[in-house]
Parts: structure tokens; C-alpha cells; sequence
């Protein structure tokens, strides 16, 4: 028998159900309370009318808002890349592999060290206010090492992405035909089991439309739902291919044509542009418009892309900071798509919501408003997250 707990005394409560709060996307009730049972919520609304319960955390005033939702991060790797990123951030060439030396040190590494890894950037997370990641293959890049990276990955989550196409393997440098049909052959085989998306890197120096497509209507076939990595460096087949195959995310969106916005807002139902300013932050690159996008009526998601290579942030406050100051979002859109909007981009209801029958994932603000997220950037404002129920930090 589960037992209940009243969470009272909350200032702000985002629910992000217009029809529970203030009629606003955000769903705020001021002066609110939120029961939960087990690992579900099953009531929300005004302190005052809030049922009886077996146990009470006293909220004393502050906001609480849906945990957050990262659809978009690269997780199951070994190794470092401070030097890279040094020389970047200090103007200077550098000639190191990128992506390679993380698939060297990744293939190099134990699955005990790969699991440890993970679950160090999981807490990390956690302590900031997420509880519901997605994370991806990608830096093994052989059967074995594609496979084992998400079977790690899936006793940890449910939203494990099969990126064998990030990058041709080093392996096949001279034959990058032979590594999309190992992608979409033998490797696809053995990673599905594992894994509930197909992702590939659709650009320039990875692969192109042609290919793109091949990978992901293999994983179709062997049923996993499409994601894109699409339109990050340069203008690209990457948003259209998304949309037009149904993927339930195009992650990046920072060079659109006029025609990919409007494609994205047309399939604004099915196709999320996912935003990752970590990784313009990191490597000092455009910022994805993400004003653009959000007034011609498409659905927009905010995640880390945390990676050892060019956005190695865990944080999404600091993500919600970046998208409100440079790319134009308001601090309520950048919550609203920092947490339902991620749970659209990984086609899920019971996550990114404050509503009865959702999961009970909540974290609470040291402040008495969630618009302290942008207003105070670099400060640990997340004090306390509850994660399916259970206080997790």
C-alpha cells in the first residue's frame, strides 16, 4: 500500500495545464498544494481546499515547477576533451580527432567505467532539477560497441537513441557506403533491442540526405522512431527529412530557411525543433532563433546536448538562462519548452506536466517564482526533486 504526501505552502506552482491554473501555458496557481500517491500525482490546486495526506513538506512559499526533461544528450562516453575546448575558447588551431578521440577512449573503456560515467552525469543532472533523460550512442561506432553502449544506457532509461551514424567510423574512412550499410544492417540489428529511437548527424562532414534517409527508414522498419540531428553547421536536407519522415524531433534548427520553418510549424503536432544553445555556447557558434520559430507556430524544446565536445553542460537552468538572453525566448516559453516541450519531443504525456495521473517529477525553487531561472543564472537555485514519488536530492 502506497502511501500519500501533501506538498503545501507553494508560492508558484507551473502545472503546465492552462485548465488547472491561471489560463497561460504555464498552468500557474498561486498559493497552491500538490498530492502525491506512489509515483503518480493525484491531486493538484489551492493550498486551502488540499486533502488530507500521510505526510506533509512544508514548501514555505517557494515555486515548484515539472522536473525537467533533456530529450537530447550523448552520455555513454569515456575520455576528455579540456584541450580542445581550450584551444577553441583561446583562438587557437586544433588538430585532434573531435568526435574520434571520444570514440578511441569510449572503445577503450570498461563497461563498469562507461556506467559510472553515466550515472556521475545522471546525479549531476538530477541535482538540478532533471528527471527524465534521453541519452544516445554514438562514440563506439563498431556492433559491439554500439550495443553495449545502450544496453548501459537502457538500465538507466527508457529514452535510449541508436546513433550509430553520428560520424563514419574511423574504421571505414575510405568506404563510408560500407559503414551506412553496417549502420543499417548488422549494427541496427543488434542495437535495437536496445533502444527506442534511430538518430543520424544529417550534415556536412557526417552524413548526407541520401544517407540520412537510408539510416532512418531502416530504423523504422525495425521499429524505432526517428530523430534528427539536423541543420546545426549549415543549411541542410536535415529539418525537411525530419518532417517529412515523421521524426518526433529535429535537434539543433540553428541554419532554417524560411521553408524549414514553415515545415516545422505545419508538423508543429508531430515534429518538435529541439534548441541546444549549450552547444552555441560552447563552441561560440550562431544562436538558433529560437523567436522565429516559436511565432510562426512551431513547438520548440530546449535540452543540454550534453557531450565532451562541444556542450558539456548538464544544466538545463543554465539552457533556460542561454535561450531567454540570447535567443529570445520569454522565461516562461523557455520553462514551458525546457520541460513539456522535451516531454513532446520524446512523445510522452506523463512527464513535463504538474496534473493529476502525471509521473510525480517536481523540483523546488529556492525562489519564489520560476522566472528566477533566467534572472539568476549560474546560481543552484534547485533545492529538493522529487523523482516518481521519491525525494531523489
Amino acid at each position: 500500500m502506497t502511501s500519500t504526501t501533501v506538498i503545501k505552502n507553494i508560492g508558484s506552482l507551473v502545472t503546465n495545464d492552462p485548465a488547472l491554473g491561471d489560463g497561460t501555458p504555464l498552468g500557474l496557481i498561486e498559493n497552491a498544494a500538490l498530492v502525491i500517491d506512489g509515483d503518480e500525482i493525484v491531486w493538484v490546486g489551492e493550498a486551502a481546499a488540499a486533502p488530507a495526506a500521510d505526510a506533509a513538506f512544508d514548501a514555505k512559499g517557494r515555486a515548484v515547477i515539472p522536473g525537467f526533461v533533456d530529450s537530447h544528450s550523448h552520455l555513454v562516453f569515456a575520455g576528455d576533451r579540456t584541450a580542445e575546448f581550450n584551444a577553441r575558447m583561446s583562438g587557437r588551431s586544433y588538430s585532434a580527432g573531435g568526435i574520434r578521440t571520444t570514440v578511441a577512449a569510449t572503445r577503450a573503456a570498461s563497461d563498469a567505467e562507461l556506467e559510472a560515467n553515466l550515472l556521475r552525469h545522471l546525479d549531476e543532472a538530477r541535482r538540478q532539477g532533471t528527471t527524465t533523460f534521453e541519452t544516445k550512442s554514438g562514440y563506439g561506432l563498431t556492433v559491439e560497441d554500439e550495443a553495449r553502449a545502450l544496453r548501459i544506457a537502457a538500465a538507466h532509461t527508457e529514452e535510449v537513441t541508436y546513433l550509430g551514424a553520428h560520424i563514419v567510423s574511423p574504421d571505414y574512412a575510405e568506404d563510408p557506403a560500407g559503414y551506412v550499410d553496417l549502420v543499417t544492417g548488422e549494427m541496427l540489428a543488434a542495437c535495437a533491442p536496445y533502444a527506442r529511437w534511430v538518430d543520424v548527424f544529417c550534415e556536412k562532414g557526417a552524413f548526407d540526405g541520401d544517407q540520412a534517409r537510408a539510416v532512418l527508414t531502416a530504423g523504422a522498419a525495425a521499429g524505432l522512431i526517428p530523430r534528427v540531428h539536423a541543420n546545426q553547421l549549415s543549411y541542410g536536407p536535415g529539418v525537411q527529412l525530419a518532417v517529412e519522415l515523421g521524426a518526433a524531433s529535429a535537434d539543433h534548427c540553428t541554419h532554417l530557411s524560411d521553408a524549414d520553418v514553415d515545415a516545422l510549424a505545419q508538423a508543429a503536432g508531430t515534429t518538435v525543433a529541439t534548441l541546444l544553445p549549450g552547444a552555441e555556447f560552447s563552441t561560440r557558434a550562431q544562436w538558433p532563433d529560437a523567436r522565429r520559430l516559436i511565432d510562426a507556430g512551431a513547438t520548440v524544446a530546449l535540452s543540454t546536448d550534453c557531450n565532451p565536445g562541444s556542450s558539456y553542460t548538464s544544466s538545463m537552468p543554465f539552457c533556460i538562462a542561454l535561450a531567454v538572453r540570447d535567443m529570445r525566448m520569454t522565461p516562461d516559453e523557455a520553462l514551458w519548452s525546457a520541460t513539456v516541450g522535451g516531454a513532446r519531443a520524446l512523445r510522452r504525456t506523463d512527464v513535463g506536466v504538474v496534473t493529476p495521473g502525471a509521473r510525480a517529477d517536481l523540483a523546488l525553487l529556492e525562489a519564489p517564482s520560476h522566472v528566477h531561472l533566467a534572472y539568476r543564472p549560474g546560481v543552484p537555485l534547485v533545492s529538493a526533486v522529487w523523482q516518481r514519488g521519491v525525494r531523489a536530492a
